[in-house]
This record gives structure tokens, sequence and C-alpha cells, in this order.
């Protein structure tokens, strides 16, 4: 098994065994706060959350290749991301806008609003079954 973690200094994602071992950048250009990120393995892919000039949601294969935006507008400041497995939805968390939202994650598209509140500052969010947990701070 291998792990998969952002390192905000350094603009990076990188991947290593669990053991910490065959550490390597997995992504190095055209990320500028990469915050969190989502790992797909079946699918093969990595998805992650950019909070820098243009935020965006990313996705790309596990060896970094065939990075695509997939969100780019009406985002500010993604926190969270997290992977519905069975629906095959990915959905993120907004600290600005104060919203939950989901997108299909093969294309990117149908694009919906799942919980919108005000001054909650979210952080997180995880999905599991009918379920959807998130924090704030």
């Amino acid at each position: 098994g291998n792990i998969y973690w952002t390192d905000h200094g350094f603009n990076l994602i990188e991947v290593a065994w669990l053991n910490g071992s065959f550490r390597y950048v997995v992504i190095s250009q055209g990320l500028d706060q990469p915050r969190s990120i989502a790992v797909h393995p079946e699918k093969g892919y990595l998805f992650w959350t950019e909070w820098g000039q243009s935020p965006c949601i990313g996705r790309a294969h596990l060896d970094g290749s065939e990075k695509v935006v997939l969100v780019s507008l009406g985002i500010a400041w993604p926190n969270g991301i997290s992977i519905d497995y069975e629906e095959n939805k990915l959905y993120w968390c907004d600290a600005r806008t104060d919203k939950i939202e989901r997108i299909d994650l093969e294309s990117g598209g149908n694009r919906e609003i799942v919980l919108s509140g005000s001054n909650v500052d979210m952080f997180s969010v995880a999905v599991f079954g009918a379920y959807i947990y998130w924090s704030d701070r």
C-alpha cells in the first residue's frame, strides 16, 4: 500500500510506501497551495483541492499524469475532499462559500450543492454510505 500527502511548504504532492520507503514526488508543477487529497485506488485517481491564486479541484492518475481541473468556477477556499465510492461522486467543502458540493468524479459534471450554511467555516468532509460528516472551526 501507498500513502499520499501534500507538502504545503514546497507545493508538492508526494507518495511513499506505508513504511516510508520509495518516497517520490507525484505532482510538482502547477500547484500553488494544495490543501487536501483523496485517492481512488480502484480507478487509479488522485484528487486534490487547491487554495492558491486559482482555486480549484484537480484530478490526475496516481502517478501524476493526465492532470485535469474539474472545478475552477464558484470556488474560493476548498478544504476537505472525499469520495463516495458507491455513487462515484466527489465531495468537497469550501470555507469561504460555506458549502459542501459534489460532482461526478469521472466527468466533473452534475455539480450540486449538498449543504449550504452561513458562517460555518467548513474544514473537512467525509462521506460514508448515506451520511455526510463535516467539521468546522
